[in-house]
């Protein structure tokens, strides 16, 4: 590989966008909106929240990018954004616990499904019993290290972001995640003796 074909850095991406390239917004839009949504999913869990959330965030951040202060990496930035959204929504709906599952206009529930990599009927009955434990698990977490856990796994950030994300020391957050973890596998060991 050449040295040409490198990706831009999120931070190359901003200041292409703030010196009157717009359109490079689209490849920072590109690389986050996936995460993004699966992040705002697991706090608000309905899909189409999630979704329409994240639009909105990404048109508030294209809007205030001249705000972002480059010695902070961009997508701590977003998802602080996001987060900062996804509670104000939580708060005006007056929502306290919610689960993966939804119900459409008949009041007829459905699972989210989570891909498998296993085959057939069974693994994929297996893999909804694994997502439905592992998210109730995740649920009945207190919200601090529910979040934390969200922020890693589903937001797919790095403990640094994480930890200028919450303004928390580094140990601090490790210290939570492994925590967190703990209380999870322990939530989780009957159904994963099975």
């Amino acid at each position: 590989m050449t040295r040409g074909t490198e990706q831009p850095t999120d931070e190359d991406l901003v200041a292409a966008v703030l010196g009157g390239d717009r359109d490079r917004f689209g490849d920072l839009i590109d690389r986050y909106q996936g995460r993004l949504v699966n992040y705002l999913f697991r706090l608000l869990r309905n899909a189409d929240d999630a979704h329409d959330l994240a639009q909105e965030v990404l048109v508030k951040v294209y809007q205030v990018l001249d705000r972002y202060d480059p010695q902070y990496k961009f997508s701590t930035w977003l998802f602080r954004v996001a987060q900062n959204a996804a509670i104000d929504q939580i708060r005006r709906r007056r929502l306290k616990v919610v689960s993966l599952r939804q119900e459409d206009e008949e009041g007829e529930g459905r699972d989210w499904d989570l891909p498998s990599p296993e085959r057939g009927p069974y693994g994929e009955l297996r893999n909804r019993e694994r997502g439905g434990a592992i998210q109730e698990a995740i649920d009945g977490l207190p919200w601090e290290y529910r979040e934390l856990i969200l922020l890693r796994h589903f937001g797919e950030l790095p403990y640094e972001e994480i930890a200028r994300l919450k303004q928390m020391p580094l140990g601090t957050v490790k210290n939570k995640l492994f925590r967190g973890r703990q209380m999870l596998k322990e939530k989780l060991k009957d159904f994963l003796s099975d």
